[in-house]
């Protein structure tokens, strides 16, 4: 087994974010890297394995992707372009949806979900005039499409990390 400090290649594609780009790209760069990177956390698993939680937890792979599909929908479609849309995975009546209702015949719905949900992120921050978009959050009051992307990288970098272990505890995978 490869040492995890050898695991990482120099060029790795994931990480060939500028460092002298603009504020806007350099974050959509840092913000796609860590999408790609709970892709390839998820990649090559059956349903079944994706939808295992490692006790105590009701934590899994399925649950991370559902959760940040809803991550998703709540900053950009909620919050900044202010649309009234349900999450599809929690709710105030169950807050935990996301991770505690997961099946293996659901993953697919999930990964839609997430796409769908990437998609218009994307979308929306390509055709922002500028970072300084605001949308108001109940949670947080007035936030900048600039905040919500330093966020979303820190979102995604947690639960990348949390990736890490439950890919390791499922099929000894590390790296990717």
């Amino acid at each position: 087994m490869p040492r995890r400090a050898e695991i990482f290649q120099a060029g790795e594609a994931r990480f060939d974010t500028s460092a002298t780009a603009d504020e806007r790209t350099m974050l959509a760069d840092f913000l796609r890297a860590q999408r790609h990177t709970l892709v390839l956390k998820c990649s090559g698993l059956s349903a079944e394995l994706a939808a295992r939680s490692v006790e105590p937890s009701t934590l899994s792979l399925l649950g991370l992707v559902r959760h940040l599909a809803d991550v998703e929908r709540r900053w950009f479609r909620q919050v900044l372009a202010g649309e009234d849309v349900a999450l599809r995975f929690s709710s105030v009546a169950n807050p935990d949806g996301d991770f505690d209702d997961v099946s293996a015949d659901g993953v697919a719905e999930a990964w839609e979900a997430w796409h769908d949900e990437v998609a218009f992120a994307d979308r929306f921050v390509a055709a922002a005039p500028s970072l300084d978009v605001t949308g108001e959050d109940p949670w947080r009051g007035t936030v900048s499409l600039r905040w919500v992307l330093v966020h979303m990288v820190e979102e995604y970098a947690r639960h990348n990390g949390h990736a890490d272990l439950l890919r390791e505890r499922i099929d000894g995978q590390v790296g990717l």
